[in-house]
């Protein structure tokens, strides 16, 4: 098997890791707490619901009840609660930036690898923490986001040296792991409590994620020219498809903050991936909460589609990256524009199924078709905005999806305020529509940004020679990877 195959499989695992430490303290909190409810029925009307002859059925009600709550170990208010679910975000964004200028200087394998590697062994010490006091679990959770902060913006690094640019498109599609592990996470953790209890959620969280650290130490290296298996073959197709776009030095290259501060490319590219990103947010953070209260979905029903199209973003995302990578390989297309095209569907077509969802009105089927939809098309940024970062400068790469990891990570906590502000006391569709009106707007507005300003084009800050004195000179001596590439197989 080809190594960078390998490489695929381990980066794809070890997103689905990484997402797994994030989402796993989502559902077992609900087996964590003691619920106090002073009503034994709550009957909540929907609007969806509200002028039904149905609603004298018990199926348009939802059945609060006082049951035996062993399993339940702690009294947590809401404001405890919402601090545990909240904590491991609260430095998170801290580790985007630094992830990607340590990968630069010590390794993917070795910044990704301690992610994965601290957080697993964090994960072992969640019950113990949570049965001391809860402001413990609050501070393991914060460690363990702070840790796992680096994971994203470090990989950049590895695809740079690894993979050929007629090879990213499907490469970068691992990194979507993270949804199928967020899918897999509520569906795992559901069986693990309900047979074992809420402590194994955390346990078998933190074995898998050393089992992955072991794997990913024995078998990832930096570079090709690090690799002590690798095939002559595959290492020679690699660097002569990258030609002279990755340099290597003894000492790490100095990153020109200023090039990179005031680069056009990295500009568009981070509205996009806001974009994009701010699309997903609200698919994934705020439609569940849609189809419960306003469609009136059960919370069956809700867990359901909660999960589901994390799996149909991949599929995309693998389908769509594979189709790319050949469009560019046989030059059908140039990277640019299939990075354009990634965008339409990534950024603008997400944002027509986000106003379908709206339009949809009372129309449940209709909506989930919207929503599966819209999260699915949403995959195609591995082969638009989240790839071409490499595409424009590899040799930092990393820091630059540190940088807007950084300004997307703070969208986490924008986007539930405006939520907030538009539908507090107001669970209406007409308020939902003003939610999905506005993501709408934001994603086909950033879309239409990258059809219009977008570039792969390698910039020449990526390419350092301290024996240059101008620009001029710097242009004669950047260079792009070999197109005349062939095949090692």
């Amino acid at each position: 098997m080809e190594k960078r195959t390998v490489l695929w499989y381990m980066t794809f695992w070890g997103f689905a890791i990484n997402y797994m430490f994030r989402m796993n303290i989502n559902i077992a909190i609900v087996s964590m707490i003691k619920h106090s409810i002073s009503k034994t029925n709550v009957t909540i009307i929907h609007e969806c619901l509200r002028d039904s002859e149905s609603l004298k059925s018990n199926n348009t009600t939802t059945q609060i009840s006082l049951a035996d709550l062993n399993d339940n170990k702690f009294e947590w208010n809401e404001y405890q609660q919402n601090s545990i679910l909240g904590a491991f975000y609260t430095l998170h964004i801290l580790m985007q930036l630094p992830g990607g200028v340590l990968a630069q200087r010590f390794g993917t394998k070795t910044v990704f690898g301690i992610s994965n590697g601290v957080a697993a062994i964090l994960s072992f010490a969640v019950p113990a923490s949570a049965k001391f006091n809860y402001k413990a679990l609050v501070v393991v959770r914060v460690i363990q986001g702070l840790i796992s902060g680096g994971a994203w913006p470090s990989m950049h690094t590895m695809t740079a040296n690894w993979i050929p640019p007629h090879e990213r498109s499907r490469f970068v599609s691992a990194y979507l792991g993270s949804s199928v592990g967020t899918a897999v996470t509520y569906i795992l953790c559901g069986y693990l409590i309900a047979m074992f209890g809420w402590e194994s959620v955390f346990y078998v969280s933190g074995g898998l994620g050393l089992l992955w650290y072991i794997c990913w130490t024995l078998l990832v290296y930096d570079t090709p020219a690090k690799h002590p298996t690798i095939s002559i073959r595959e290492r020679i197709y690699i660097e002569n498809c990258l030609g002279n776009t990755i340099q290597t030095r003894s000492k790490p290259l100095p990153i020109p903050w200023k090039s990179l501060i005031f680069s056009k490319a990295l500009l568009i590219n981070l509205v996009t991936q806001g974009g994009g990103i701010w699309g997903l947010f609200t698919l994934t953070a705020q439609a569940p909460s849609y189809f419960n209260f306003v469609l009136g979905l059960n919370i069956k029903q809700t867990g359901l589609w909660s999960g589901i199209p994390h799996f149909t973003r991949w599929a995309f995302s693998f389908a769509f990256s594979s189709m790319c990578d050949r469009l560019v390989k046989s030059k059908r297309m140039s990277m640019t524009n299939v990075r354009k095209m990634a965008t339409c569907f990534c950024n603008i077509l997400q944002g027509l199924f986000i106003w379908g969802i709206c339009y949809s009105g009372c129309n449940s089927m209709a909506a989930i078709f919207m929503l599966l939809s819209a999260t699915a098309v949403n995959g195609a940024i591995s082969s638009g905005a989240l790839a071409a970062v490499v595409d424009i400068a590899p040799n930092y790469a990393g820091v630059i999806q540190g940088i807007i990891g950084t300004v997307i990570a703070s969208l986490g906590f924008i986007s539930p305020m405006v939520v907030g502000y538009l539908t507090l006391n107001q669970q209406t569709l007409s308020q939902w529509c003003k939610l999905f009106h506005l993501s709408g707007v934001i994603c086909i507005g950033t879309g239409l940004i990258y059809l219009f300003f977008g570039t792969s084009d390698i910039q020449i800050w990526n390419t350092y020679d301290d024996s240059v004195s101008n620009e001029k000179e710097l242009k004669l001596i950047v260079k792009k990877p070999n197109s005349s590439c062939v095949s090692d197989t």
